[in-house]
């Protein structure tokens, strides 16, 4: 089986993301046949909603898509480290692999901070593959940020 990565799709839910004045995360979860089942970025300013984030988004509607609350075999591609909430929401939905571009010491939760998959407790711990685009997801994490910073 050769791997197709997706993270090209999740940077582009980022870009939409940063567009809509959301912090500029993006992701895509991807079924075992490759068929992609769900798109998301960032929402939490626009449906006011902290749990609006790109994975938990995703998440739900692969789920509606599956007609199951597991997604045993999919993939997830992220583009920010998922914080301790998302990873938990991934742990329990069962995801097989996750791909995520950068790293996120401040708020991350899967190599970082609580470190989900690493607890006793966690149900579930998927594959996990980091780095992936992580260059371009800095990038966009930044520029959102810098421009924030300076009014915009």
């Amino acid at each position: 089986m050769v791997f197709t990565s997706h993270m090209d799709a999740a940077l582009d839910e980022a870009r939409a993301a940063g567009d809509r004045g959301e912090v500029p995360v993006g992701a895509v979860i991807v079924a075992p046949d490759g068929q992609v089942l769900a798109r998301a970025g960032n929402r939490t300013r626009e449906l006011h909603d902290p749990s609006a984030h790109a994975e938990l988004l995703a998440i739900r509607a692969a789920c509606r898509a599956l007609a199951d609350e597991r997604l045993n075999g999919c993939d997830l591609y992220v583009t920010l480290e998922p914080c301790a909430m998302c990873a938990g929401a991934i742990a329990a939905a069962r995801i097989a692999r996750v791909y995520y571009a950068a790293s996120d010491p401040k708020s991350g939760g899967v190599a970082h901070g609580a470190r989900v998959f690493s607890h006793p407790q966690s149900h579930h711990v998927p594959e996990v593959y980091d780095g992936l685009s992580a260059a371009e997801a800095e990038h966009l994490l930044r520029d959102f940020f810098a421009l924030r910073r300076q009014g915009g």
